[in-house]
């Protein structure tokens, strides 16, 4: 990955260069839970990311950086059907992004058709180049107009801005449906991580949800961009669907159990945030109090400072400005 490449991804989510040191701070148990122990059949494995089947032509890529291997950061997905692929995510670099690809065409038979990203922070967004197939066609490109204008106004590599301007614009208040023949993916657009979220749900929410970074699992969420309130209604929201497994943005997949982990998580930030702002307490003295419930396990942080990031948005927030 070159250093303007690395520069966009921590302009826009401020996170990978914790990663690395990160991992020999984990417990045994929460480790092997990041390696995949535990997990659905794994069908690829490299040292950024891992493949896991979720039914048929349907597969999580998650993103195992811990080793301090950026190439793709964040998690994604693969759902194929009877005419046509998406492939969820666009990915840290570009290289990554043409590695899910190729996974895809591996597993479905299809370069992707169509690539679904599902906000604008750059470990979500910086790899469409990528995406180009060997004649030199490219897949459609979905995002809101909000996630193109925000990815294109980012400071960083224009090479790897370069795709957004042909992204087809997914309405902020409209779901869109996505006929892959056999199958049906839905896009639903929601806020709260950032201005402008998307989730990726199949078949009616009976198949699995691709939350992007509304939902994290195993590592406390970043909320440098974050309406708290905004992300807790549409967290609630994705629990409530009635799927087996939601891949969160980050972190191993999520179950119905991970889910109330989470909402309980974000619910302990909520109350410690409060408690300060009535008490006069500012967020930095408040984050040195903050642990996360010992009941809710262990979060890694991509970052030191985001107990901190997480208490002020809610206090912007009870201030009018958020």
């Amino acid at each position: 990955m070159s250093m303007s490449r690395r520069r966009f991804v921590a302009a826009s989510a401020g996170c990978a260069s914790y990663l690395a040191a990160a991992g020999p701070l984990l417990s045994g148990r929460a480790l092997r839970r990041w390696g995949g122990q535990g997990a659905r059949r794994v069908v690829a494995q490299t040292p950024f990311a891992r493949v896991e089947e979720l039914g048929d032509g349907m597969f999580a890529i998650v993103s195992t950086p811990l080793n301090g291997d950026y190439t793709t950061v964040c998690n994604g997905g693969i759902v194929g059907g009877s005419s046509g692929t998406v492939v969820v995510e666009a990915f840290a670099t570009p290289e990554g992004a043409r590695w899910a690809a190729g996974q895809a065409r591996a597993l479905t038979g299809r370069w992707p058709d169509q690539v679904v990203v599902s906000h604008y922070h750059g470990d979500h967004s910086a790899g469409p180049a990528g995406y180009a197939d060997d004649d030199g066609g490219a897949p459609t490109l979905r995002a809101t107009a909000a996630t193109r204008d925000l990815v294109q106004g980012s400071p960083g590599d224009e090479a790897a801005k370069a795709p957004w301007a042909d992204v087809l614009v997914v309405a902020e208040d409209t779901p869109l449906e996505i006929d892959l023949g056999s199958r049906v993916v839905t896009v639903v657009p929601r806020r709260g991580h950032t201005a402008s979220d998307l989730s990726v749900e199949v078949d009616g929410g009976e198949g699995p949800v691709w939350c992007g970074d509304l939902v994290w699992n195993a590592m406390f969420p970043n909320y440098m961009d974050a309406v708290p309130s905004r992300l807790s209604r549409a967290v609630r929201a994705l629990q409530a669907i009635p799927a087996g497994t939601f891949v969160p943005g980050h972190g191993p997949l999520a179950d119905a159990e991970a889910m109330s982990r989470y909402v309980a998580l974000i619910d302990s930030v909520e109350e410690a945030a409060r408690y300060a702002w009535s008490r006069g307490i500012n967020s930095e003295e408040a984050a040195e109090s903050y642990q996360v419930p010992a009941e809710l396990g262990e979060w890694v942080m991509f970052s030191p400072n985001y107990y901190q990031r997480a208490i002020q948005a809610w206090m912007d927030e009870l201030a009018g400005h958020g």
